[in-house]
């Protein structure tokens, strides 16, 4: 990082992404990671962990109402949700808009991540004292292996990438976890990295997904300035159902604003470009 820069360079991918910043708001080692805050001249407040650019308040809109909205609004009823990771609470404050939700369980193992979100990000954490959240700091591999069988009608896995603290929710053993909790009809969305460099990560996942039982998987990329390539992804799988369909009336009449996320998004997110189409499973 230059004096006025906060630059992350991604090797796999040959290039760079980078923020002018006006002053750093925090910098915490915490048992899990190194979490900084910094205030932007024009993309917002960022935060950074481990080096790696988490989320901005300009742009982490796209990423929240992607990792939400296809999935909730292809389960039929979904009532019961829970959010592995999201300690920025943008997820479940998404989720939360969706009244037919009567229970919201986000498990996070850094403490520190949800507390700095709500000091700096404050408007992503406004639903966290809705009655219908529960706030965990613990293993999320944990919570979804001791999981009660068919309780449970979507998880959420808002990770980072697949390294460190996150790289148990990339593998065949958790997703079975998550294939027992889940009831019949029952989505698994996660965040699946950048399709343009990240395509063997991604063929990967819905490998283990299927290989667990989960009957269709589907990737839907997605803008991202402020990831890795400017592009990114989230996966669904399904325990029944069809994830190439959703309750399209309802999310045109969704009764809650959006700034990205619509019907007409949804269905185009389901198309595959051409070299996705060519490698994943449909």
């Amino acid at each position: 990082m230059s004096s006025h820069w906060f630059t992350e360079r991604h090797e796999s991918s040959g290039s760079s992404i980078g923020y002018r910043l006006v002053e750093q708001l925090a910098d915490e080692q915490t048992p899990f990671q190194r979490i900084e805050i910094y205030r932007t001249s024009d993309w917002g407040n960022l935060m950074v962990i481990d080096g790696c650019t988490m989320l901005t308040t300009r742009d982490n809109f796209l990423y929240h109402e992607m990792m939400t909205h296809p999935a909730l609004f292809t389960h039929g009823a979904p009532r019961d949700v829970v959010i592995i990771g999201g300690g920025d609470c943008g997820t479940l404050r998404e989720v939360l808009r969706h009244p037919e939700v009567a229970s919201a369980v986000q498990i996070e193992i850094d403490e520190r991540v949800t507390r700095l979100a709500e000091e700096y990000f404050p408007e992503l954490c406004e639903s966290n004292d809705d009655p219908r959240a529960r706030l965990l700091f613990d293993d999320g591999i944990k919570f979804m292996s001791d999981a009660a069988p068919e309780s449970l009608d979507v998880v959420i896995v808002d990770s980072t990438d697949p390294v460190g603290p996150a790289e148990g929710l990339f593998n065949a053993a958790f997703y079975g976890t998550c294939f027992r909790a889940l009831r019949t009809g029952g989505i698994l969305v996660q965040q699946s990295e950048s399709p343009l460099v990240l395509l063997d990560l991604i063929q990967s996942m819905h490998k283990a997904m299927r290989e667990v039982g989960f009957s269709e998987t589907r990737t839907l990329p997605f803008p991202q300035p402020c990831y890795p390539t400017g592009w990114w992804s989230c996966t669904m799988a399904c325990k029944g159902g069809d994830l190439a369909e959703f309750r399209e009336a309802d999310a045109a009449g969704k009764p809650f604003a959006t700034r990205y996320y619509n019907a007409d998004i949804h269905r185009a997110a389901l198309a595959q470009p051409e070299f996705m189409r060519a490698v994943l499973p449909r």
